[in-house]
């Protein structure tokens, strides 16, 4: 038996076409889990899905909007039909940089909705399923804005920290049903994202942003989607059954080893 196998274990996770979640359904489906994708971006998602079966490996996507209850609880509980529901993973969300002087309330609505609201969905539809068949872990993607200052980050800031305090409360509500709940934190991850908004804030100065960008971490660089994939491998593994309410902070030094 190999170390953090998911054999024949479903997984739920949303924003899987890109970046970290594309990684995780990647990482997850080499490790003989089923993947379940749900995310709106349908072109980026059936790239997933190509290398996911290009390995043998198992996989669907379900066009979703996450800020969409409806939907959300539509597609799972079509999915527990048929399966259960080993593990959910909620990764998607959307950043926004500015101070508070430069959110308007319709920015702070759509964080909202997505980042909040998103991830209480994925947890309001499983949560019972879990509950019925005896177990279950749930996995959100936080930051390290959840728990430090960081300039210029008012409104995503607000959102993870609400992620983080969800993820406390359900891993303390349900632990008597067997249901693990964790976080991840990752500071700068080099994705796709990093890229876009460089190129769109910094045109000209791309590979010097970049430089400066990387840097920021003690460490000297950006994380990379598969270091937080494999962090998200352990914590849904077997391996990982003692670990519940717990926030992990990947960042390469930056939360403890910078100067504030």
């Amino acid at each position: 038996m190999k170390k953090f196998s998911l054999q024949g274990k479903h997984v739920i996770l949303s924003g899987g076409g890109s970046g970290i979640g594309k990684a995780i359904a990647l990482t997850f489906a080499m490790q003989g889990a089923h993947i379940h994708i749900l995310d709106r971006d349908e072109i980026a998602t059936q790239s997933a899905l190509d290398q996911i079966h290009n390995i043998k490996g198992q996989a669907n996507s379900y066009s979703c909007d996450i800020s969409n209850p409806m939907r959300v609880k539509q597609i799972i509980k079509s999915i527990a039909e048929n399966h259960p529901i080993d593990i959910l993973i909620n990764n998607a969300g959307i950043a926004h940089v500015g101070s508070i002087e430069k959110v308007d309330e319709q920015d702070l609505d759509q964080l909202y909705q997505v980042n909040i609201k998103g991830v209480y969905n994925g947890m309001k539809a499983c949560i019972p399923i879990m509950i019925k068949q005896g177990y279950g872990c749930i996995l959100n993607m936080a930051s390290v804005a959840a728990s430090m200052g960081i300039t210029d980050r008012f409104a995503y800031s607000m959102t993870k920290g609400a992620v983080l305090s969800m993820t406390l409360s359900v891993a303390k509500d349900f632990i008597k049903d067997n249901i693990r709940c964790n976080c991840i934190s990752p500071a700068r991850v080099h994705t796709p994202f990093v890229d876009g908004f460089i190129a769109k804030n910094y045109p000209g100065k791309e590979a010097e942003m970049f430089e400066k960008l990387s840097k920021t971490q003690p460490i000297g660089r950006m994380g990379t989607p598969q270091e937080i994939a494999d962090l998200a491998l352990f914590l849904c593994s077997d391996e990982a059954a003692f670990i519940t309410g717990s926030d992990y902070i990947i960042d390469g030094g930056y939360s403890k080893l910078n100067a504030h």
